[in-house]
């Protein structure tokens, strides 16, 4: 048997016969699903590609945006400049099925996936900056945005580049937040419009550990969220690269500025893609912010949609005269007496917003305490629980006035009356949003009439002085001759509608 095996091997290599080829090893390449079938609204298929903008009042970038044209569905193939996925990119995920839409959204120019997504999350009809911004952001523009508070602002930013965005594997979209709280909440945000999309976001910020978010981002994004500081932190360890950024958000500027950031923001922005768009929302140009919006952008399209020192007309307003040793008082009465969801009590120090918490607590309120010395996890559970009902009063200084939002506040009550009148449209602009209907009461005592009478001039319209029926009042000079009698309107202001005072006792 051994004699006839050799000689059967003798005779193969004889006779020439060569080996089998070897088989190609298999690649571990993603391999790209199958094109989704159009689902965008049947108008929009078939529309023009939007004509690029051409600037030339700056010598810093390119004649034209290099940005991909808007799809009809949300989602699109790679730009030519996309780069490969890297080795961390993950195998796509089929992507589930979206009714055919035909709303106001995809009249916009949005896709179905992004319609049916916001369809969800309860909207119908575009705010007035949605209307305006979306057109022109998926058009290519750069923006200089301003809207009062609670106008859905991130929406008009956010919708448009989920809809131009396509392929993976390094950060298409940067956004820039002056806030631990604006960050992930604007995070929050891209995901809840993505959702019907394979785009991934993730985002990054100060005052936490740097493990999970460096796993984060070792995964691979399109969208990245930042703030300033953590962002230049990742940077100078060589660990985030924005040479690939198609657009570039800076949200809150004139935030930034208050806060320091404008230097921090310069030297990221030097670093992004000088072929990107550029998107600049502000509630205020002063100075400084005109010459950065005049350095960053090219010839941007302005979009203005109110009044900085206008209120949403869906708010109603009462100052509420009170001695300062009964406001907690007062208070306690008011959130007895009023019908409300959530309220948001405002304090202007830190220590005076630990005080009321801890009352309100001990009267059997659910509150939960967001101001600058209470750490990132414990701000992140208050807002979470906040947001989720968990909690149904959260009291805070003005580090939450400005950019949150919070749906269904029915209620912002400030404690203590906002030294700086710009500081009460911000409070007031977290209830009242998304043309829902909300109350703003403010405690006024003998120290503070004053700054209670310069926000009616500010805002250039009267607010009720009430009193509290059936509360014990100790007299003060302020229902006199500080408020209750002096109610004749500021020049050139306008009346409100009386305020909803007490719609019916807690529930």
């Amino acid at each position: 048997m051994l004699r006839k095996l050799i000689s059967k091997i003798k005779q193969s290599f004889k006779s020439g016969a060569k080996p089998a080829a070897a088989k190609p090893a298999p690649s571990h390449a993603p391999k790209h699903p199958k094109p989704a079938a159009k689902t965008g609204h049947p108008h929009h298929d078939k529309r023009p590609a939007a004509p690029r903008p051409t600037h030339q009042s700056s010598g810093r970038h390119p004649a034209t945006h290099a940005h991909p044209r808007p799809s009809g569905h949300g989602h699109q193939t790679p730009a030519p400049h996309a780069p490969r996925p890297t080795a961390h990119a993950q195998v796509p995920k089929p992507l589930p099925e979206v009714p055919k839409m035909d709303t106001a959204f995809t009249a916009l120019g949005l896709g179905d996936r992004l319609a049916f997504a916001v369809q969800e999350k309860g909207y119908e009809t575009p705010t007035p900056i949605q209307a305006q911004a979306i057109p022109v952001v998926l058009a290519g523009r750069d923006v200089i945005g301003s809207a009062q508070t609670g106008t859905g602002k991130t929406a008009a930013f956010s919708l448009p580049i989920l809809q131009m965005l396509g392929g993976h594997g390094a950060i298409r979209c940067l956004v820039l937040e002056p806030t631990r709280e604006l960050a992930l909440q604007v995070e929050e945000s891209f995901q809840n419009y993505a959702k019907f999309t394979d785009l991934r976001t993730t985002v990054i910020y100060g005052g936490v550990g740097y493990g999970k978010q460096r796993e984060d981002l070792a995964r691979g994004m399109d969208i990245l969220v930042a703030t300033p500081g953590r962002l230049l932190d990742y940077m100078e360890q060589g660990e985030i690269k924005l040479d690939q950024v198609q657009v570039l958000v800076l949200d809150e500027v004139d935030r930034m500025l208050d806060m320091g950031f404008l230097p921090d923001v310069k030297r990221i922005v030097q670093k992004v893609a000088k072929n990107r768009q550029t998107l600049f929302f502000t509630a205020t140009l002063p100075p400084e912010i005109e010459q950065l919006a005049a350095w960053a952008l090219r010839d941007p399209f302005k979009i203005a949609v109110s009044r900085e020192r206008s209120t949403a007309e869906t708010i109603t307003h009462a100052f509420y005269p009170v001695v300062q040793a009964q406001k907690f008082d007062l208070l306690a009465q008011l959130l007895e007496e009023t019908q409300y969801n959530s309220v948001i009590i405002f304090s202007r120090t830190k220590s005076g917003a630990d005080y009321i918490a801890s009352r309100l607590k001990q009267a059997g309120h659910t509150c939960a305490v967001m101001h600058a010395d209470r750490s990132q996890p414990e701000r992140v559970d208050a807002l979470k629980g906040f947001k989720s009902g968990k909690y149904e009063v959260l009291v805070a200084t003005d580090l939450a006035a400005r950019g949150l939002d919070i749906a269904d506040v029915s209620h912002v009550i400030n404690f203590d009356v906002p030294e700086n009148p710009e500081d009460y449209v911000h409070r007031i602009g977290r209830t009242g949003r998304a043309q829902k209907t909300g109350d703003a009461f403010t405690l006024v005592t003998e120290e503070t009439w004053r700054d209670a009478r310069s926000i009616e001039r500010f805002i250039g319209q009267s607010i009720e002085w009430k009193k509290l029926p059936g509360f014990n009042y100790t007299y003060s000079g302020i229902f006199d001759g500080g408020g209750m009698t002096g109610t004749a309107l500021p020049t050139g202001a306008t009346a409100k509608p009386a305020s909803r005072l007490t719609r019916g006792g807690r529930r």
